[in-house]
């Protein structure tokens, strides 16, 4: 088979404290060299899969390489995918699953002493003044199409087309609001005399820092794995078995792989038990000794602190609660 080429994110999507892909591709069973957090490589060798080659993008860059047939799947958010298909005015990329970590909200903020609650007040208090209304963007895209759909904007401007300026390139009709790309570090525009802008923020500490509130959401996104128009027959079954192997192992994050021992008298107690309060996938494995058992189960995190309770009050000893690396159902 063609080898299916692999765009792994730059950035946030692979820091120790928000995303880290590389740890995920470990855990799902791949052997990596040169994904390293803060020591990646153009070219990344993914040592035990020779069928997959992988190169390093950008995640606002990896849309249109996947558009354009340059890799065939990435790993990126869900923002960057919109903002590159309204561009374009269509769906060529195709979700194959969420990967459930790098969340984020794409936000419209202004100053926090400004006195708005929401875009729409921003355009009618805005209406006659002279100078343009600059709002600074890495999402033109969204922007705009977030702006024009607001009922403020509609009032005043109609069906006009803000300005967008990405360097020295102009699209759009209404001058009045101009929307301007910017590379990353976009709240501090504000502080250089933008009237707004639009970024993405986990928690929305690092806005408040730097004295803006959120007015709006424009969509909330987190990073899966997309196939672009060059994904296809023995290729997407390729991209689908790496999903697969990929979701296992974030799934695996939200279980702990429980073992203990029970006296065999209490054997059967501990297992209804378990089995009725859905604290074990399907049923607990017992391996049953001369006067004891070892009972594992696997448990979602979140019930681990009352099944511990429990299986205490029927006599466990011994109980170890090890981490799980993949979980595929």
């Amino acid at each position: 088979m063609e080898k299916i080429v692999l765009g792994l994110p730059k950035g946030s999507l692979n820091n120790v404290n928000r995303g880290n892909t590389h740890k995920l591709l470990v855990d799902a069973g791949y052997e990596v060299k040169g994904y390293e957090p803060g020591n990646e490589a153009y070219e990344i060798n993914v040592l035990n899969d020779p069928e997959i080659k992988a190169y390093l993008t950008r995640p606002q860059s990896a849309p249109v390489e996947l558009n354009r047939k340059m890799v065939d799947i990435a790993i990126i958010g869900e923002d960057w995918v919109k903002e590159e298909s309204i561009a374009n005015d269509e769906e060529s990329i195709k979700k194959l699953g969420d990967l459930d970590y790098g969340q984020t909200r794409l936000v419209v903020a202004v100053p926090s002493s400004d006195p708005y609650q929401n875009l729409t007040d921003f355009f009618r208090d805005n209406q006659d003044r002279e100078s343009p209304i600059l709002c600074f963007t890495e999402y033109p895209n969204l922007t705009r199409q977030h702006i024009m759909a607001n009922k403020g904007y509609q009032e005043i401007y109609l069906d006009s087309i803000p300005l967008v300026q990405i360097r020295g390139l102009v699209n759009g009709d209404n001058e009045q609001v101009q929307i301007i790309n910017s590379d990353g570090a976009t709240e501090v525009y504000i502080a250089k005399g933008a009237d707004l802008i639009v970024d993405n923020t986990q928690t929305g500490s690092s806005l408040k820092k730097a004295g803006l509130k959120i007015l709006e959401t424009i969509m909330e996104s987190s990073a899966g794995l997309y196939a672009g128009p060059s994904c296809t027959g023995d290729k997407m079954d390729k991209a689908e078995m790496i999903y697969d192997q990929l979701f296992g192992a974030v799934k695996a994050r939200k279980y702990f792989d429980i073992k203990f021992n029970i006296s065999n008298e209490n054997v059967e107690e501990v297992k209804k038990f378990l089995v009725e309060g859905k604290y074990c996938s399907d049923e607990p494995t017992i391996s049953q000794g001369s006067d004891y058992s070892q009972v594992n189960v696997l448990i979602p995190k979140n019930k681990f602190p009352e099944m511990l309770q429990g299986i205490k009050g029927y006599g466990a000893s011994a109980v170890i609660r090890g981490n799980v690396k993949q979980y595929v159902k």
